[in-house]
This record gives structure tokens, C-alpha cells and sequence, in this order.
């Protein structure tokens, strides 16, 4: 599979100061919240937080890419999305009756759809559900479409949110890595050259990958892996990694390291 090019990273992330100085957070606080973006657009106020953050990233991914809406905006751009927490908040709330969420809010697709309509995004989608291994394989369908002509562009979203269930986490204990570290990330991606090798093994005995900067942010993580690349001269061969409920999977760029365009 030819490898894609690195357009653009948008990237929010809770105690991003914090956990890149190897901190831990203090008062016993497990779980870093993103909180909710502030938001002057009328048609987003009944929006959940979580869909705020997903346009948040879009946004930052577009300012990255010094581009304007229009730039995305059609059917020649994909749109694929992951998540393992992204819609638990929406829900809880619906579940137990306070908030005011509205049913279609508990789909995991809203937050792509509330994206899509934003930002007049009407080509191919799809949404993987899981850890690290789903944005792999989102970031894999984006290598496919790309290479087949589907579209011009794909963008990678992922939204982890904890904050409204961090009750419920807590009861895992020892079975997540801490804190949990909200994030929202969204990758553009373009036809580029070299390689790219996806790989996905099943069974016990597979570690989880390491994070790398002392957080637990499921679908986001390999995002994260991403943007430490990036901050850093992009030019070392790159390999996303990450486990999730038995499986290891793995994202590589056998040939070189994927082009960066800014």
C-alpha cells in the first residue's frame, strides 16, 4: 500500500504541559479533562462537548494546515472516525435522564456527522470502534481510499472523553493505565509515496503498547505517537503501534517516513 502524505495534525490535549514533563497530576485527580471549548456559533449550543471537541480539532487541524474550510469542504474528502469513549458521556446522560441529551447523541456517529455538517464534508466515511488498534485501522481505509482515487483528501478524527464517567473508570482500577487524558485529534492525509505496512496480531500475551508520555487516551493514543513525530524533525522512519482487548497492531512506513506538507 503506498504511503500517504501528513498534511496536517490538529491536536487538543488536557494536561499536554504536564504529562510531557513526566508529571502526575495532584489531589488524587485520575482523569484530565479537556472541559467544553467556548463556542460563539448559535447552531452548535445544543451540542454535547464531545462534538465540540471533534470541531475544535477539525479547526486546529485546518489552522495547522494554514487552510481555509473550503479546502475540505465536498465529496472528494473522506472522513473516517474512532473512538472507544467518545460517546459514554452522551449515554450516561440519556440514561439517567439529566442534561437533556437528545437520543440521536448516543449514536457514535453523531460526532463525525456534527463534523461532516460543519464543514460540508460529504465524501466516503466510516467509524472504527476500539483503542489504538481502530485509529490504525482508520488511518489504513484512509491509505486505500487514497490509493484507489475515492478521494482527494481523508481525515482521521478521534475523541476520547473520560470526565463524565470517571467514576465508572475508577471501578477498572488497575487495568488502565493513569491519569486518562482527554484528547481530540483529527489528521489530514494525502496520496504521498513510500510504503505503509498495517499488521494486527490476536491472543494474550501482548503487552500494551507504551504510551509514552505517562496517559491513558485509547483511540487517540496513536495520534499522539504522531504528533511527538512531528514535533520533533519528522524525518526518523515512523511506526504507530498500540493493543487493545487481545489484539496488537502495528502502522508502519517501510520505505522513509511519511512526507510532511504544511
Amino acid at each position: 500500500m503506498r504511503a500517504p502524505t501528513v498534511r496536517a495534525l490538529g491536536w487538543l490535549s488536557a494536561g499536554a504541559h504536564l504529562l510531557s514533563a513526566g508529571e502526575q497530576p495532584t489531589g488524587g485527580d485520575r482523569v484530565l479533562s479537556l472541559g467544553r471549548p467556548a463556542s460563539s456559533d448559535e447552531r452548535l449550543r445544543r451540542s454535547t462537548r464531545e462534538c465540540l471537541l471533534a470541531v475544535a480539532a477539525v479547526r486546529a487541524m485546518l489552522e495547522d494546515a494554514r487552510a481555509d474550510v473550503d479546502a475540505i469542504a465536498g465529496e472528494r474528502t473522506g472522513l473516517l472516525y474512532a473512538t472507544a469513549a467518545g460517546y459514554g458521556a452522551s449515554n450516561r446522560g440519556f440514561i439517567e435522564g439529566g442534561g437533556g441529551i437528545h437520543f440521536a447523541y448516543t449514536a457514535p456517529a453523531v460526532i463525525p456527522a456534527e463534523v461532516a455538517i460543519r464543514f460540508g464534508v460529504t465524501g466516503p466515511y466510516g467509524i472504527f470502534l476500539g483503542g489504538p488498534p481502530a485509529t490504525l485501522r482508520a488511518i489504513w481505509q484512509a491509505a486505500i481510499w487514497l490509493e484507489s482515487g475515492a478521494c482527494d483528501r481523508a481525515l482521521v478524527l478521534a475523541v476520547e472523553t473520560f470526565e463524565e464517567c470517571a467514576d465508572l473508570y475508577a471501578r477498572a482500577g488497575r487495568l488502565l493505565r493513569w491519569p486518562l487524558v482527554e484528547t481530540a485529534g483529527c489528521l489530514w492525509l494525502e496520496a504521498g509515496g513510500g510504503r505503509l505496512l498495517f499488521e494486527s496480531t490476536r491472543g494474550r500475551g501482548h503487552r500494551r503498547a507504551s504510551a509514552g508520555d505517562g496517559g491513558e487516551r485509547f483511540s487517540c493514543q496513536p495520534l499522539a505517537t504522531l504528533h511527538r513525530w512531528r514535533q520533533g524533525d519528522g524525518s526518523e522512519p515512523l511506526e504507530l503501534d498500540g493493543a487493545w482487548r487481545g489484539e496488537q497492531a502495528r502502522l508502519r512506513w517501510t520505505v522513509g517516513a511519511p512526507e510532511l506538507r504544511g
